[in-house]
């Protein structure tokens, strides 16, 4: 088991790495989390090394090619601060961002807050806390070189992979009357269209929001209203490049953009 300055060890080495823009093989064996559990431990300390606030959740491997993408089983979720967000329409450094990777994403802003508690939440209960939705892009990247081969504990240490992160304007479509499973948003990079798939996102993007809430409750963790949860790509991951645009257009649902530089 990691002690509280083990912990807080394997979180100084990840950020730095984050800051730098460089990787590192992988946490040194007395650093290393051995369980989902310390993993989360690790990423709880990044937190409090951050610049940035908490601006809300991801979710990595809600898909198949998500899982894939970096060899796990099942979902993992990861914290998204405050200053990896960009503004929509804004432009992304590819400095230091060795999965060079885009990803369209159905997001979600809370509207009150969902505590721990003995019992999971439903689905239900989980869309009646929420106050909008937002079509938004994730810009994932890991600290270790070789993130295929890193495992499950070490991802969640490595914040889930998050990187950076673009949220688009809150829908003003009656998104709660449609079925998002079957929504499919149009990417548009380097000329090319690709369609995503509302049910690539774990079943149903209302599925991992619900997975989100009750992952937290079983860390003891709340939560909270104003808080944004990104629940993982709804397409494969697109390659990127510097000069690239990603623009995803979610039909009545809204568009979100980014460029590359």
């Amino acid at each position: 088991m990691l002690d509280r300055d083990q912990i807080a060890a394997a979180a100084r080495v990840l950020v730095q790495h984050w800051r730098d823009g460089t990787k590192l093989d992988a946490l040194e064996p007395r650093l290393r989390p051995q369980s989902r559990a310390e993993g989360y431990a690790v990423q709880a300390a990044l937190e409090t090394s951050s610049p940035g606030t908490l601006f809300g959740w991801k979710i990595a491997a809600t898909s198949v090619s998500g899982q894939k993408h970096i060899n796990v089983t099942g979902p993992l979720a990861g914290r998204i601060m405050s200053d990896t967000v960009i503004a929509d329409g804004g432009t992304a450094s590819m400095k230091g961002n060795q999965m060079r990777v885009g990803e369209p994403e159905f997001a979600f802003r809370m509207g009150r807050d969902l505590p721990p508690r003995a019992t999971p939440y439903t689905v239900e209960e989980v869309l009646a806390a929420v106050e909008t939705f937002h079509p938004a892009i994730e810009i994932p990247d890991s600290r270790f070189a070789d993130f295929a081969r890193a495992g499950e504990a070490q991802l969640i240490a490595d914040n889930a992979c998050a990187h950076l992160f673009v949220l688009g304007a809150a829908t003003t479509a009656n998104w709660r009357a449609m079925d998002l499973v079957e929504e499919r948003p149009q990417i548009t990079l380097r000329g090319e269209r690709h369609v995503g798939h509302g049910k690539n996102v774990l079943g149903d993007p209302r599925a991992a929001l619900a997975w989100l809430a009750n992952e937290l409750r079983g860390l003891g963790l709340t939560l909270r209203a104003g808080q944004v949860v990104t629940t993982g790509t709804c397409h494969p991951p697109l390659p990127i490049q510097a000069g690239d645009h990603f623009a995803a257009d979610f039909g009545v649902l809204g568009k979100v953009s980014v460029g590359f530089a």
